[in-house]
């Protein structure tokens, strides 16, 4: 049994319908693809199965607990509640975004890995993996995910979309966003020949300097160069 009011998590549910129409705008996503969740406790607040994004409102938003038991919302939960969750036990994440954005999925059907064509990849670990195709929804593909993020906070999926997470749900978007921006680049630099990837030590030391310069502490300046 599970409650079907939405007095629980408000700021959270408005956060993910408001994010969740970003999807769309950016075009991170169609219809109602893709799904994004943000953790609060024991809890899981996770976007709806089926739902369109613009039909889309607080009271249709879930919240499941780690063990993927429903506990509130009038819809049903994202068919990757398990993706979420498996990324949720694995990683100190605080929110999940699931996209299906075109470059992206383009090249998870080419490509291994989306290499350091730029060193703005290193604010998502470094190279992307790609994880194995397995069908939607399934602990395959929460496993494959989990695997293809070690180390990092973004992986894509094969001929499917990407998965990003982060310490804020403004954070895995902006991630979400970058990941799609660097496969485009990517994309237009194979287009001109053959890319120059940068080294595994000019990534490193993009790194430290990024440390040095305490990009994105709060209270501190979160430019980029």
């Amino acid at each position: 049994m599970y409650r079907d009011d939405h007095d629980g998590h408000p700021d959270h549910r408005a956060q993910l319908v408001s994010y969740s129409n970003r999807l769309l705008h950016d075009g991170l996503a169609v219809g109602s693809a893709g799904n994004m969740s943000v953790r609060a406790g024991d809890e899981v607040v996770i976007t709806p199965s089926g739902v369109r994004y613009p039909d889309m409102a607080a009271g249709d938003v879930c919240v499941v607990g780690m063990d993927g038991a429903q506990r509130a919302g009038a819809a049903e939960p994202s068919s990757e509640t398990p993706m979420h969750l498996a990324v949720y036990a694995a990683t100190q994440a605080r929110a999940v975004v699931h996209t299906h954005s075109p470059e992206v999925i383009a090249l998870s059907a080419v490509c291994a890995e989306l290499p350091a064509i730029h060193y703005a990849i290193s604010g998502l670990g470094g190279p992307v993996r790609v994880a194995r195709y397995t069908r939607f929804g399934s602990e395959g593909l929460a496993s494959a995910a989990v695997a293809a993020l070690d180390g990092r906070s973004a992986a894509i999926l094969q001929n499917h979309g990407a998965i990003c997470y982060g310490a804020s749900l403004a954070e895995a978007y902006d991630r979400a966003v970058l990941l799609e921006w660097l496969a485009r680049v990517h994309r237009l630099a194979c287009a001109r020949g053959e890319p120059r990837i940068l080294t595994g030590a000019e990534l490193a030391d993009v790194t430290a300097e990024m440390r040095r310069r305490r990009y994105g502490e709060a209270g501190r300046r979160t430019d980029r160069p």
